[in-house]
């Protein structure tokens, strides 16, 4: 009973946290007088992505690869196809083309460098780390350059941006400081307990490492791109999940690959990188074609992660399908 509690606790914190990362962020774009979308891949999706950096280097260093690799290729899949598939159910989204033309691919060279790697080799090391992390920061310098070549207003009037000035810069930073620190402990909490649930259950390590904890870790993301897309602000909802997946890839199996050897399982290589690779793509159409994503393209996201889950529980041999 206490691992109930505990969840419900994790979420509350979540919650909380989503609030103040999103408060802060939003004000932070208004005084750098660059876009919230910027803010949202940067500062927020590296900030809500904490958990799966501290889960994934963690079970490098202690060789459970599986839980490490399978940990940021699930929560990629997860915030696509999930996260992003239930914002624009309840919210849908319309975000720059331009920005998100940069950002999307930008998610979709990660996602290829990592499958590239995956197919030449069955781990990843030191020299693929620094690769990753360099790549990772060329990517930001751009974004930067991009946003402040710009020189636009973000998202609102003069008016609106003076209003988020009329308080210290440091509370705008507290605000993202405390928020930050809330997702972590509330993921950390609802993780944990999740995780005591599941195997309390008899389920494996492996589905609770693509399933579980994939989307534990990701639930930072899920709280923050709701509340952005309820709070009027889709460049922070979007912008923090494609910022999160370039972060997944380049910035955790980066230091965990610098860190030591990181090992690929033949599972993730023959079939989960795919499905992250796919997901990716995904993202691109409404956006670029139609710069919207309506509540048809999340309802269709949402299928595609019920599908995946049902692929894995099934393969794990916890779902069991009629046979006519």
């Amino acid at each position: 009973m206490n691992e109930y509690v505990l969840v419900a606790a994790g979420f509350a914190l979540l919650i909380l946290g989503a609030e103040a990362l999103v408060h802060g962020g939003v004000a932070v774009a208004r005084r750098l007088n660059v876009s919230p979308l910027l803010i949202g891949v940067t500062i927020v999706a590296y900030g809500t992505s904490t958990p799966e950096l501290l889960v994934s280097v963690n079970a490098s260093v202690n060789q459970a690869y599986g839980i490490a690799v399978g940990n940021v290729v699930g929560s990629n899949i997860f915030n696509i196809l999930f996260i992003l598939g239930l914002t624009a159910l309840i919210s849908p989204i319309t975000v720059s083309p331009r920005a998100i033309g940069r950002d999307g691919l930008f998610a979709l060279v990660a996602a290829g460098l990592f499958i590239w790697l995956a197919s030449r080799m069955s781990a990843l090391g030191w020299f693929e780390g620094v690769l990753m992390l360099s790549i990772l920061l060329a990517m930001i310098m751009i974004s930067y350059a991009q946003e402040s070549a710009a020189g636009a207003e973000p998202d609102g009037s003069r008016h609106m941006r003076e209003r988020a000035l009329t308080h210290s810069s440091f509370i705008d930073i507290a605000l993202i400081v405390v928020g930050i620190a809330l997702l972590i402990l509330g993921a950390e909490i609802l993780v944990g307990s999740s995780v005591s649930i599941a195997r309390q259950n008899g389920i494996s390590e492996t589905v609770i490492g693509l399933t579980l904890i994939a989307a534990g870790t990701s639930l930072p993301e899920l709280v923050t791109s709701v509340v952005a897309a309820m709070r009027g602000n889709p460049d922070i909802a979007i912008g923090n999940i494609v910022g999160s997946n370039i972060y997944n890839v380049l910035a955790i199996l980066g230091v965990a690959s610098v860190l030591g050897p990181v090992e690929i399982d033949a599972q993730i290589r023959a079939v989960d990188m795919w499905v992250m690779l796919a997901a990716t793509l995904a993202l691109l159409p409404p956006l670029l074609l139609g710069n919207r994503m309506g509540r048809f393209y999340g309802l269709l996201l949402l299928l595609g992660y019920v599908a995946y889950v049902g692929y894995l529980f099934q393969k794990a041999g916890l779902l069991h399908l009629p046979v006519n």
